[in-house]
């Protein structure tokens, strides 16, 4: 009786908001009704509520709107190849990982791909951070196209309301290495932190939810001195550019990747309670779509024979810009990077897109782990699943040699 009262609590939710994409949620999600969350406390709900809502994040009323990101006419072929013979039993860490997806492409063909959770290829996921190193994209665009003059240009060039903040000496680099200086706390696991503060932050009229927030944040250290993990930073990149380029970041995205790099589903991207994309998170697309952003990325993020990026940008963007204290590994512009040329987009709770251009490699996984946001060990066995794809890789090339 109590699953039915809540079960009815969360549909009448739903009908008092006049939220008409019910019925276009899948099966299981509306099966997992009785867990969807009703609050906006992400980073607090519980395994379950996460389960059925990262596969719906753009459709629940407790949530600002989306804004969609049109695909093009013609998807990108993701060919099978042969299947990917790895020294581990795929369905056991799939299992640890709690994994909706893993898919592994290797030299263009899908080498593996599987679905779990009641997720399936027709989905969309949530992308958590993994969106900043699509806005790092959208960066590189914006030089391109013009619309953003120098890398060292000034945020406050930009975004005229942040002057007379912490922001008035950050460059465009500094913002998206990171190195900001700006004082900014980014434990998912403390409520009063800025990263869950600044979702539920009312800003003053005609101004930015973000940019009322962070302009009020004072400056730790020097600005380039000292990388600090922030998301509002990211989140104020995406500001910039739609600032730069007087568009929606998500007609932006379906402008400059969407579409020219070959995506077969429309992707979603949430906005703030003032209508600015979340650019530090929340796109909600397909699982192989995220499979196919790497690829673009693999490609050297090329449209119609040209990238879209200045020449060199691209390998400054995914190589070591800055020293986070972790051996072999650093940051570059809202890329996680190895020291073996390889490199990541990584988001909470176990989002990730792997890519190794020397082995011509692509993982691309979504997970609900199970111990929260960042889970030591699930991310340690992903870090081990990502070597052990290698070593397969680099077996079947020393046995073809052979």
């Amino acid at each position: 009786m109590k699953l039915k009262k809540i079960a009815l609590g969360a549909l009448a939710v739903i009908l008092v908001a006049g939220v008409a994409g019910w019925f276009s949620l899948d099966k299981e999600t509306r099966g997992l009704l009785a867990t969807v969350p009703t609050n906006k406390d992400l980073l607090f709900w519980s395994q379950p509520q996460r389960d059925a809502a990262f596969r719906a994040l753009d459709r629940l009323p407790i949530l600002a709107k989306a804004r969609a990101i049109p695909a093009g006419a013609t998807a990108l072929p993701l060919p099978p190849g042969p299947p990917l013979t790895l020294p581990l039993d795929v369905d056991a860490y799939m299992a640890g990982q709690r994994s909706a997806a893993l898919l592994v492409v290797h030299d263009g063909k899908l080498r593996l791909e599987r679905y779990a959770l009641g997720f399936d290829g027709d989905g969309r996921w949530t992308s958590f951070s993994v969106a900043k190193s699509i806005t790092s994209t959208l960066v590189g665009a914006a030089l391109r196209d013009g619309h953003i003059r120098s890398m060292d240009d000034k945020v406050t060039d930009y975004i005229p309301q942040m002057k007379g903040s912490a922001y008035d000496a950050v460059s465009i680099r500094q913002l998206l290495t990171m190195t900001s200086g700006v004082r900014w706390n980014e434990d998912y696991s403390d409520p009063n932190s800025d990263v869950a503060r600044f979702n539920n932050h009312k800003p003053e009229d005609g101004v930015d939810a973000l940019v009322s927030y962070l302009r009020k944040l004072p400056r730790d250290v020097p600005a380039g001195t000292r990388w600090n993990y922030s998301t509002g930073e990211t989140n104020l990149v995406g500001v910039l550019v739609t600032q730069a380029t007087k568009k929606p970041l998500a007609a932006y995205l379906s402008e400059k990747i969407w579409v020219p790099g070959g995506m077969e589903q429309q992707a979603t991207w949430i906005l703030s309670r003032t209508g600015q994309e979340i650019s530090g998170c929340c796109i909600q697309a397909a699982s192989r779509d995220f499979a196919r952003f790497g690829l673009f990325i693999l490609g050297g993020a090329r449209a119609n024979g040209q990238s879209i990026v200045p020449e060199g940008w691209l390998a400054e963007a995914t190589t070591r810009r800055t020293d986070i204290n972790r051996p072999g590994r650093g940051y570059g512009y809202q890329w996680w990077t190895y020291d073996d040329g390889s490199f990541g987009a990584i988001g909470i709770f176990g989002q990730g897109i792997f890519i190794d251009p020397k082995r011509k490699l692509v993982i691309a996984s979504n997970a609900n782990w199970a111990g929260g946001a960042r889970d030591p060990r699930a991310s340690a066995a992903r870090e081990a699943f990502y070597q052990a794809v290698q070593k397969a890789v680099d077996d079947e090339a020393g046995k073809q040699i052979e």
